[in-house]
């Protein structure tokens, strides 16, 4: 009987820990935005500033775009990889000291596997060092009038001190405003709309190539998506830029600070279809002419249904940082339209 009160008091602390799970917010804040226009069509807490965890890696290209576009890099410009590159941890592809990759197969590998060690290598190339590569990144980001965004590092991983103060900071608008720019001025869907790719494919023996997959997992499943980035530190929770271009119009949302993938993705989800509900459909139909006949109206497909299967078990949490989350990720199904016999 003496344990009793003490079964209670367990009872009520298992339900007190179950309920505030249950109460957790879907993100910290969110944002759907209509790319070609700018107008927000959606907007909870999105000038929260938070950790954008590898969605810094948006910022990355967008300064690496501009030494492209410039002449200073070209696609094949040899990276020959440092000790300090090799050293970065979180999410990598496993650069070692000594090897060289065309400049483009490391932004694939940034952008497909999120590498941390891609994206100090090719940091480090394009300003000399890391440092002076966060600095053109942060005079972009005054450039585009993000103002409540500030970089530390070009890869997203949190400070040695683990002080939330002290890392890249940013809030879901202002990445908004970025993923805008870069679907309008640079080709970044050529690497985010990437699903599977090899790394190193004859530039390293068999088995150290690397099978890439996108950690995007809304692509080939969301109807439309092409990018962009995902995002996960402890600090940060888990990040998402996505965009889905549908029948002419373009949605970009960015949700920050979801508890987890699936949270977080399904939020993605319901905001993108919520985004197109809000638009208008546009006035007239591109037309096709063909050959000795009149141009004849293109009618949109019809968007396939997406369910969601039941949730995975959880798996044991990732044994220190990284800037991508190693929890089994939500599942979809995609159930195309039925024919018309």
């Amino acid at each position: 009987m003496k344990f009793r009160p003490i079964l209670f008091l367990l009872a009520a602390v298992l339900t007190g820990i179950a309920s505030a799970k249950e109460a957790r917010p879907a993100y910290l804040g969110a944002i759907a935005i209509d790319a070609e226009s700018g107008q927000v069509l959606f907007e909870d807490k999105a000038d929260i500033v938070s950790p954008p965890a590898s969605m810094t890696k948006l910022m990355t290209f967008a300064v690496l775009h501009d030494k492209l576009a410039s002449g200073a890099l070209t696609p094949e410009t040899p990276v020959t990889i440092t000790a300090e590159d090799s050293r970065i941890g979180g999410t990598q592809v496993w650069l070692k000291q000594g090897e060289t990759f065309p400049l483009e197969e490391l932004i694939y590998a940034m952008m497909i596997q999120s590498g941390n060690d891609t994206a100090h290598a090719l940091a480090r190339t394009a300003a000399g060092s890391s440092a002076a590569f966060v600095d053109l990144m942060n005079t972009k980001a005054r450039a585009l009038g993000l103002a409540h965004t500030t970089f530390r590092t070009p890869h997203g991983l949190p400070p040695a001190n683990r002080r939330i103060a002290d890392g890249d900071l940013t809030t879901p608008r202002d990445y908004a405003a970025l993923s805008r720019y870069l679907l309008r001025e640079t080709n970044v869907t050529k690497y985010t709309a990437v699903r599977q790719r090899k790394f190193g494919e004859g530039r390293r023996p068999a088995d150290r190539v690397i099978d890439m997959t996108n950690h995007n997992h809304l692509l080939g499943k969301v109807a439309g998506v092409d990018g962009l980035k995902t995002g996960f530190t402890n600090g940060a929770g888990y990040c998402l830029s996505a965009t889905a271009a549908r029948d002419g119009r373009r949605v970009i949302v960015v949700v920050m600070g979801s508890p987890d993938s699936k949270t977080r993705d399904l939020k993605v989800m319901e905001l993108l279809e919520r985004g197109f509900a809000a638009q208008p459909v546009p006035a007239a139909l591109p037309t096709v002419k063909t050959d000795g006949a009149a141009a004849t109206p293109v009618q949109p497909a019809a968007l396939p249904t997406v369910k969601t299967d039941k949730p995975p078990v959880p798996a044991p949490a990732p044994a220190g940082e990284s800037s991508t989350a190693k929890e089994p990720t939500l599942t979809f199904r995609v159930i195309p339209p039925t024919k018309k016999p």
